[in-house]
């Protein structure tokens, strides 16, 4: 039986040769994780619930604290350091505040291979399809279950593919094609579904790029954008950790519910207004929507290449008068880099305001929150009321970004 891309790694996982759309299967988690947000309640639920021995295997069983980092109230520091104690106690690994978003640390330090399965309490757990592995966000009774059994059921989901025809223009990038997926796909063609995207332009994206278009899966309602195997991936694993992974392929004659087509040659940049992802415009229609800050990170935009593209444009100017640029790298190797290189120097003498590695303004009380009236560009990848705070914020690239935060409206070099 020909397979889907998403098919094989959960019928290798559930030790079977095959597996079809809506079949339940018992599903083997190679990476199992809980952030500083649900994580407390993974441990409360293990420690209320079970006895005995409450990790299967505590070298698969991670912790991260990014949603706020470092803790700004009492009750995260409590949360936080119930954590630590339990992965202390167990001997689960820690990532703990300085070290940033959790999904980013598993591909950086090689914890997740593709067409392994990981589970986690993120909502975008399933960026982790940018290096071909399923990755998945649970609620935290599910999470604890997995923690303990190391495996959990899962319904088999039916597949779209999605080709997108012609090369990315030169003046978009992936963020711009990831709210053009978005808007396209609403949030009901692939609701509850594997996207597999293919074409040039997928084939194209650098490792940073792969990361932004798999993290807007979500805001599709989609199980993950999984995007075909690349010698980037080969190559990031083969560099970085000395060895060879297996990446998978779909079947050709593999069965998709639809498939769908775009073209993507005259792509411009994109900006989706408040309160949804899926409602992109091209910049250009936005006309003189005055801008009061800026927020660059996430788990969407937090790569050194998106800070380096903003500081590209604003090395020796100055962002607008009146104007907040605030950026938050993704890791703390990210910072570390964009401090070795001269970007951080780059970005300060411009404007921007700097902070700790982790998920930025995606989390109540971090850096790039807005006020009531507020009027923000964002590079995250949510917009509804009240996400990044009580203001109003549009979703763009970080190139995009960098020019509002230059001329204080939502515009772009290309676009204005």
């Amino acid at each position: 039986m020909p397979l889907t891309l998403i098919e094989k790694i959960l019928a290798a996982h559930a030790g079977k040769n095959e597996v079809k759309p809506e079949d339940l299967i018992w599903l083997d988690i190679d990476y199992r994780s809980a952030r500083d947000f649900g994580g407390p309640n993974v441990v409360e639920q293990l420690e209320r619930r079970f006895s005995g021995r409450l990790l299967s295997d505590p070298a698969k069983t991670y912790f991260t604290f990014d949603t706020n980092a470092p803790a700004n109230t009492t009750g995260y520091a409590d949360n936080q350091h119930k954590c630590r104690l339990f992965a202390r106690r167990y001997g689960a690994r820690l990532f703990d505040v300085d070290s940033g978003i959790g999904t980013h640390i598993a591909i950086e330090q090689g914890l997740v291979n593709p067409a392994d399965t990981a589970v986690g309490t993120d909502s975008h757990f399933n960026i982790l399809s940018a290096v071909g592995a399923f990755g998945q966000g649970m609620g935290d009774l599910d999470v604890a279950y997995i923690f303990r059994a190391g495996r959990t059921w899962f319904e088999v989901p039916h597949s779209v593919k999605v080709v997108l025809n012609g090369a990315l223009p030169k003046n978009a990038t992936a963020k711009d094609l990831g709210l053009f997926l978005l808007r396209e796909l609403g949030t009901e063609k692939a609701l509850g579904k594997a996207v597999e995207l293919n074409g040039e332009c997928i084939e194209s994206l650098d490792l940073a790029g792969r990361i932004t278009v798999a993290s807007l899966a979500t805001e599709a309602g989609a199980i993950a954008f999984f995007l075909p195997p690349s010698p980037i991936v080969s190559d990031f694993y083969r560099r970085r950790f000395q060895r060879d992974v297996h990446q998978i392929w779909s079947d050709e004659d593999a069965i998709y519910d639809e498939i769908i087509s775009y073209d993507v040659n005259l792509l411009t940049p994109m900006a989706s207004p408040p309160p949804s992802p899926n409602g992109a415009c091209p910049v250009n229609e936005f006309n003189n929507i005055k801008v009061d800050s800026v927020f660059v990170g996430s788990c969407t935009n937090g790569r050194w290449e998106d800070f380096r593209a903003v500081a590209d444009i604003l090395t020796g100017r100055k962002v607008k008068d009146g104007v907040m640029l605030r950026m938050v790298p993704a890791t703390r190797e990210v910072y570390l880099r964009i401090l070795e290189d001269g970007t951080l120097a780059d970005l300060v003498k411009a404007g921007a305001i700097i902070s700790q590695a982790g998920c930025g303004g995606c989390a109540s009380g971090q850096i790039g929150m807005t006020g009531k009236g507020e009027v923000q560009v964002s590079t995250s990848n949510r917009n509804f009321r009240g996400k990044q705070g009580l203001g109003d914020t549009y979703l763009a690239s970080p190139i995009t970004a960098a020019w509002s935060a230059l001329r204080g409206t939502v515009c772009n070099e290309n676009e204005h």
